[in-house]
């Protein structure tokens, strides 16, 4: 929450930033990102780094529904152009796509850009430069912690999510010993102090904490750690790759009877299909369950599936889903904030969606005092090498 202080104090040039004095460009005055032709929309993500399995697909869905939009003739006679920066998941790299996009193309909204880190350190100059930040990649909780007008969040909260998972696992299977093992970056960060307070509050101490860095791919020592102080329960603030790791090494130990509990981070069919078997039985909390061409919970699902391997050569992760949800609702917002497009009436158009349900069967909502969308969890398991569903509605 640091990273926010020093911009809170000029909350009122914040908001004369994005005001009503805009135009849409056909007027007197121009709205940055907005022509007589085309909407200016960016983002910057992971395409190369060490989490492009879901950097990737993420961006893969954006593109897809973006595509479709200008297929389809634009909104209001303009088309949708999408400036996509590679930051490999670096907050250096990250700082300069975001100036590029902010100052150089002049987007009119960043949009759907992932990882905590990344985001938390371009924060500050793109809500002093009065540009949206719509549907972040990330459930840190700093993307809905203050309440920021030009913040609109479509998640679950990585701290939310994890306390969710202390609580359901300590009094719906009895787990009495709960750990942390996460990464030590400002997304892990978020695991532990969730896994933290709520075993406090429920009068339990983490047994073992164990934190590494990112590109981390020795864990022997940390399971050990774990394992020799009796842990029943891992918390994991972990990704895909680190998450593959940890689970191998566990299995090679030899350890079981242990719920292993992650996040939406680490939520990849790359963890289901571990010829090892290291992934089966593993947990995560989630905001949207993953489906499966063969078993759709609808044809249109089914459609999209197909239109989607056709269009980019491989399967769809749940991050696509995700992210051609949340590019379907900035075109609505788009939709409904007219020809004569500001910031201020995209704002209040993303505000009047409060009945929103995408084609996967999940709902998101927001008001003019909400503009996180999503408030419950879903647990997930894998289980003979693919994601179920078990509960829905969790929470803590």
């Amino acid at each position: 929450m640091k990273r926010w202080l020093g911009w809170m104090a000029a909350t009122g040039v914040l908001l004369a930033a994005c005001g009503g004095g805009e135009s849409n460009g056909s007027g007197a005055q121009s709205v940055r990102g907005v022509t007589d032709t085309e909407i200016v929309l960016g983002t910057h993500t992971d395409l190369s780094g060490s989490i492009a399995i879901l950097g990737v697909d993420g961006a893969n869905g954006t593109r897809m529904r973006f595509d479709e939009v200008n297929e389809a003739g634009g909104i209001h006679g303009r088309k949708i152009r999408w400036i996509v920066e590679d930051s490999q998941y670096q907050v250096p790299k990250a700082i300069q796509a975001a100036n590029k996009l902010i100052n150089r193309d002049q987007v009119f909204a960043i949009v759907l850009s992932i990882g905590t880190p990344t985001n938390n350190a371009v924060l500050t100059q793109q809500m002093e430069a009065g540009v949206p930040n719509v549907f972040p990649i990330t459930g840190a909780r700093s993307m809905v912690e203050p309440f920021h007008r030009l913040q609109f969040h479509a998640r679950g909260i990585y701290y939310d999510e994890i306390r969710a998972a202390v609580k359901y696992f300590v009094e719906q299977q009895g787990k009495t010993t709960p750990c942390v093992v996460y990464q030590d970056t400002d997304y892990g960060q978020e695991t532990y102090e969730g896994a933290l307070d709520q075993a406090s509050d429920m009068g339990l101490e983490l047994a073992a904490v164990s934190a590494h860095r990112p590109t981390e791919s020795e864990f022997t020592a940390a399971i050990l750690r774990l394992r020799n102080a009796g842990c029943d329960l891992v918390l994991m603030g972990t990704v895909v790759r680190d998450t593959i790791l940890v689970l191998e090494t566990a299995r090679k130990m030899g350890w079981e009877g242990v719920a292993w509990v992650g996040n939406n981070a680490a939520y990849n069919q790359a963890v289901a299909d571990q010829e090892s078997g290291a992934g089966e039985g593993y947990y995560a909390f989630v905001h949207m369950g993953m489906v499966y061409r063969d078993d759709p919970p609808s044809q249109e699902v089914a459609d999209w599936w197909d239109r989607y391997v056709e269009k980019f050569g491989r399967n769809p992760e749940y991050i696509a889903f995700e992210t051609y949800r949340n590019a379907d609702i900035i075109a609505l917002a788009l939709e409904r904030a007219g020809r004569d497009l500001t910031v201020d009436k995209f704002i209040e158009a993303l505000e009047s969606i409060d009945d929103y349900q995408d084609i996967f069967g999940y709902k998101v909502s927001f008001g003019p005092d909400k503009h996180k969308g999503v408030t419950e969890s879903t647990l997930s398991q894998v289980q003979d090498g693919r994601w179920r569903t078990l509960a829905e509605s969790v929470s803590y």
